[in-house]
Order: structure tokens, then sequence, then C-alpha cells
């Protein structure tokens, strides 16, 4: 079963965090320039929020196009749906469905390990099917054929 660790480990551990005291300015600039999609909210160590592009967006847009001198703490999502290392795929998947939420933290206790996004997901599942698909053909081609004494042939098992 695939785990949320093992994605992790493959995607990288970067981190890009802000302060629920950054301007929204501020956060914009950062997702645009790292081609990211959220900002993991930390205060005093602790995770406190979340934003992403949507919370963004439903900003501007209420504000004519204007960060304004807002800061996060006014747009965050303060109560994020986080996962641990070992939370499987599987209800990865299902957290991000019903929570609409395209961007989950990874924490480990109190330490955040990560962000694992729905790109992120769908990588690791595709990733996941090649490996098997791989395997099941590597299967296919070693299965152990028995010789047929009548004509001198190869013909697989009875089973």
């Amino acid at each position: 079963m695939l785990k949320v660790s093992e994605i992790l480990r493959v995607k990288g551990h970067t981190l890009y965090t802000a302060t629920p005291e950054t301007p929204i300015k501020q956060a914009l600039e950062t997702m645009a320039e790292q081609d990211i999609g959220s900002l993991v909210i930390m205060e005093h160590g602790e995770l406190v929020g979340m934003v992403t592009f949507r919370e963004i967006i439903r900003h501007l847009h209420g504000n004519h196009g204007a960060t304004g001198d807002f800061t996060i703490r006014s747009i965050m999502d303060d109560a994020p749906v986080s996962v641990t290392p070992n939370t499987s795929a599987e209800e990865v998947q299902r957290l991000m469905l019903d929570k609409h939420a395209r961007y989950m933290p990874v924490m480990d206790g109190p330490v955040l390990l990560g962000v694992i996004s729905f790109y992120d997901m769908a990588q690791a599942i595709v990733a996941a099917q090649r490996f098997e698909n791989n395997m099941l053909k590597a299967y296919i081609r070693d299965w152990p054929t028995e010789l047929d004494e009548e004509n001198n042939s190869t013909r697989p098992p009875k089973h």
C-alpha cells in the first residue's frame, strides 16, 4: 500500500512557509516565483493555517485585483486538514475529494515534513500503476513452461 512517506521521498521535502503576518503581496510573489500553489502558515513553530491560490484569487476578486495591505491572517484557512507519513494514498485521495483540498500538510506530530498536492498524488498513482504493470508483464514473460512430450514444444502448465 502506497503511503505519504513514499510520495514525499520521491517529491522531496522542500518547504515554503509564511507567517500569518506575511503580507498577501509577498505570499503571491513567493508562490509565483517558486511556481507553487500553496504556502504553509507557521507561527511559533506550529502549523496555524494554509494559503493556496484559491484564497489569493478570492481576495484579489473581492479587492478589485489589489492585494492591499492585508496579511495572510485575513485569508488563510486556519483549520487545514493534515496527514501523517503513515497515511495511505487512498486516504489522502478521499480526504482531498471530501474536503476539496488540493494541498495537504504532512505532519509528524508537531513537525511539518512537507506538503502533498493533488498533482503529487496523481503522479504517485500513475507511477505505482506503471510499476505494477511492469511487474505483471515480467511475470507473464517469465511464465514457467512444461515440455509437451508429443510434439516436443513448450506449453503453459495445466492448473
